[in-house]
């Protein structure tokens, strides 16, 4: 009877385990998909009926890169990879056009002198 009793408990402690996993997991996906959607709507300005999908997803990337948002937008061809960065700003990652991936140049200061 004991044995029972400690198997129900390790049980129970491990669905609990896998619960919070998948709860933190799926936070983690709607509040950078919530995040981008009001950028886009609120701060781009691009109408709701506009955005023809918006689906979160694991990068497999470090730091806040992990947690990504594919966006396809009405009558472009391209698709869109957001991120929510660690101050709460939605970033463009990159965007593929047929199959090929592009990414924002990013203009950078080294000893006074702007390089791309």
């Amino acid at each position: 009877m004991k044995l029972l009793k400690k198997l129900i408990f390790i049980l129970l402690v491990i669905l609990l385990f896998i619960a919070v996993i998948w709860g933190y997991i799926h936070f983690r996906k709607n509040d950078v998909k919530k995040a981008v959607n009001h950028y886009l709507i609120e701060e781009k300005n691009i109408p709701e009926d506009h955005i023809k999908y918006s689906e979160p997803f694991i990068a497999n990337l470090q730091g806040p890169k992990n947690w990504m948002v594919g966006i396809k937008i009405k009558g472009d061809e391209k698709i869109y990879y957001y991120y929510k960065d660690n101050e709460n700003k939605v970033i463009l990652e990159s965007w593929t056009e047929n199959g090929v991936e592009y990414m924002p140049t990013v203009n950078v200061k080294v000893n006074n002198e702007t390089k791309e």
